[in-house]
């Protein structure tokens, strides 16, 4: 094995490069993963990049952080994986050559930490910000029905379902959803899957509203085509139970108001590049919430992850249907272009590294 590897950095000049850098070191309780695939995150990685990424201001910043790789190397107290099995969100907790951890999955190799090793050994992960997220690096069986590329999905689907359940989601409830993009879509397969009543989605783009309807959305609306409010008024005259805004955008918040019931919730989960708002509370019920779920701790996602895998198991959640496009590490600066560009038909975009 070589003792460098290639990453993918983004400098604090927005650019992004392929480096070479060195191979991340492990300790007792760590192991050494090589990559297999890792999703573009539209949230996480796009603000890094962008350098509005709330709290971030280490450049330049290795990304990633939908990783899912191969253990390769353990070290000697590691307990919980062995060589070969598939784990997921492998990280860079240390920099490389001055390049910060931007999560760090963007990389031929990455680190994973066995958090039953370090508690048998009664001492910490060595970087206290990666602490938590040792409870979320899981491991992928062999008899679970995902290939490591869908696998990379996972990440997203934890994510969201621990978030609806902090959201306090609840069957019956009407739901609105706004935006159907990777993680729009997720909200929408899974509050049908939870037994939530009518659950809507919208999205500027015609062919993200037909994914809503293909993942079990009962109505799929393009506002800009559709008098939303009319339409929603239509069906629920005393207004929805929750509101969900999947995009990150602050106008969506005011534009919920008038669509909420009275005690109705706005539960925001896009993150917004702005970080301030101005609302106007003047068409909303005298009694209502919103709730701010941007950060889902690691301890809940790996919470979520049995009744993940169960859906996907039991083969009513396929990772496939939420993926449009898979580019080889080679050519993941092409994919960001991609992304960015934000095409009709683009769900998520996964880079392979077979």
């Amino acid at each position: 094995m070589k003792d460098t590897m290639k990453t993918l950095v983004v400098d604090a000049g927005h650019a992004l490069h392929i480096k070479e850098v060195p191979l991340p070191k492990y300790n007792r309780c760590q192991a050494l993963v090589k990559m297999e695939s890792c999703g573009i995150c539209n949230g996480t990685d796009l603000k890094i990049i962008h350098g509005t990424f709330k709290n971030f201001h280490n450049y330049p910043a290795i990304l990633g952080h939908e990783g899912v790789g191969r253990v390769v190397e353990v070290g000697d107290q590691v307990r919980s994986f062995k060589p070969g099995d598939l784990v997921l969100l492998p990280f860079i907790d240390e920099p490389l050559d001055g390049n910060y951890s931007g999560f760090g999955s963007f990389s031929e190799y990455a680190i994973i930490g066995d958090l039953q090793a370090y508690l048998a050994e009664g001492w910490g992960p060595p970087s206290p910000e990666f602490r938590e997220a040792y409870y979320a690096q899981t491991l992928i069986k062999p008899s679970d029905k995902v290939n490591p590329v869908e696998a990379s999905m996972i990440v997203t689907f934890r994510e969201v379902l621990s978030a609806m359940r902090r959201f306090q989601f609840n069957p019956n409830e009407s739901l609105l959803v706004m935006g159907a993009g990777p993680v729009g879509l997720c909200f929408t397969k899974f509050a049908k899957l939870l037994g939530l009543g009518t659950v809507i989605c919208t999205d500027i783009d015609d062919e993200k509203t037909a994914l809503a309807s293909s993942m079990g959305a009962d109505y799929a609306f393009n506002p800009l085509k559709t008098n939303l409010g009319g339409e929603l008024k239509k069906l629920f005259p005393q207004g929805i139970d929750k509101v969900v805004d999947a995009v990150g955008i602050n106008d969506l918040i005011n534009q919920a108001m008038e669509l909420i019931n009275y005690n109705g919730k706005i539960c925001c989960y896009g993150i917004s590049p702005e970080l301030g708002m101005n609302l106007d509370w003047s068409r909303a019920p005298y009694n209502w919430t919103i709730q701010f779920v941007q950060w889902p701790l690691k301890i809940e996602e790996y919470e979520a992850h049995a009744q993940v895998m169960a859906w996907i198991n039991q083969g009513v959640l396929e990772p496939a249907q939420f993926i449009s496009h898979v580019f080889d590490f080679k050519d993941i600066i092409q994919a960001f272009a991609l992304v960015e560009e934000k095409k009709p038909g683009t769900k998520k975009v996964v880079i392979s590294y077979s």
